[in-house]
């Protein structure tokens, strides 16, 4: 009777330490539109979810959540920007400003949504990882490249960590984008966290 008693006792303990034991890991947001999000993915295939899968093999004990939205442009990343902070996060990897590329949407405000993004994140003291991306080409060489350069222009005034595409790894392998031609398949997002690492 006692061993079925200490048994159950020890069973309770650890269901109740373990929501405890996973606070203690590190929280790092995936904070970006609908790449991020897992657009046309099914449940666990995003590639936030790729990435908690490759730290947790890597033996990084962080705690990965994904706040991606479809169809989010950097004016609302500035917007959202408090429900991240509450978090408490050490990390966030920033995904944001294809949509305004695509929306054709004026640089200087991408541009100033980003700094603005960059700077409260390093007034908080979180450590920042920018993914740049760029855009098709029947968007113009000449805006392509004005739109490239807004990511690594911050990245560089702000001393960030910075992946200038985020899918460099990918744009060559077969099956990885889907037939909209913009968002990763599950396999795409399996190559994205190893070009992020």
């Amino acid at each position: 009777m006692d061993v079925c008693r200490s048994f159950i006792v020890s069973f309770w303990l650890i269901l109740l330490a373990a929501p405890l034991l996973a606070a203690d890991r590190p929280l790092l947001v995936c904070y970006g539109d609908s790449i991020t999000a897992g657009y046309g993915l099914q449940t666990g295939q995003s590639f936030p979810d790729a990435l908690q899968r490759d730290l947790d093999h890597r033996g990084y004990h962080y705690k990965v959540s994904n706040q991606g939205t479809s169809g989010a442009t950097t004016k609302d990343a500035v917007a959202n920007l408090r429900a991240i902070l509450l978090l408490h996060t050490q990390v966030v990897i920033i995904e944001f400003g294809g949509n305004d590329g695509l929306r054709g949407l004026p640089l200087a405000q991408t541009r100033q949504n980003l700094d603005q993004l960059l700077t409260t994140l390093e007034n908080a003291h979180i450590k920042i990882l920018l993914a740049g991306i760029t855009l098709p080409p029947n968007y113009g060489q000449d805006y392509i490249q004005q739109f490239e350069m807004v990511f690594r222009d911050l990245a560089a005034k702000h001393h960030t960590a910075f992946v200038p595409m985020i899918y460099k790894d990918l744009v060559h392998v077969p099956g990885t984008i889907q037939p909209d031609g913009i968002h990763p398949t599950a396999k795409g997002s399996e190559i994205i966290p190893r070009t992020l690492l």
